[in-house]
């Protein structure tokens, strides 16, 4: 699942059983491929299980400069929201917190329509609704570099940090 800092789940993938690794399940998606083809502007946020991309920022696993080491710090305080919004969607449907006793394919299910209620909720202002900044305060990061992902992770460490 991917969540914006709002808590609303942007793309849901339920069909892989759940000891296949998230790193595997992104590499599959179609989310990935079209961040790929450049058709979607932003940048996804993993931890260090995924390969640092031009949109998809990792932590460094060696901090050899203030700055990095400040990358990392926002990094992993940004990147708590979507174990707060796991919390959320468990807390508004206590079946995903207790277990589905279910078949797989039938959890897969449940689970999209849970997100997808969530959604809705959050669209309703309801009790977990949550503010967060506006998109137009956000920076606008001008790079030139190679286009890779560690360089640009360094530009951006670099540039704000």
């Amino acid at each position: 699942m991917i969540c914006d800092a709002t808590f609303r789940f942007v793309d849901v993938v339920a069909k892989w059983p759940g000891s296949v690794h998230n790193s595997m399940i992104f590499r599959e998606s179609a989310i990935r491929q079209r961040f790929e083809r450049g058709e979607i502007d932003g940048l996804l946020l993993g931890d260090s299980g995924y390969g640092c991309k031009r949109y998809l920022m990792t932590p460094y696993q060696n901090t050899d400069s203030p700055c990095k080491e400040r990358f990392n710090i926002s990094l992993c305080r940004t990147r708590v929201v979507i174990e707060q919004a796991f919390g959320v969607l468990k807390r508004r449907f206590p079946c995903l917190h207790y277990g589905l006793r279910v078949k797989p394919d039938r959890a897969a299910k449940i689970t999209v329509a849970c997100v997808i209620l969530h959604n809705i909720g959050l669209e309703r202002k309801d009790m977990f609704s949550r503010t967060c900044e506006d998109d137009t305060d956000q920076p606008h990061v001008v790079y030139e570099g190679d286009g890779s992902g560690n360089s640009y992770r360094d530009h951006i460490a670099e540039s704000f940090f």
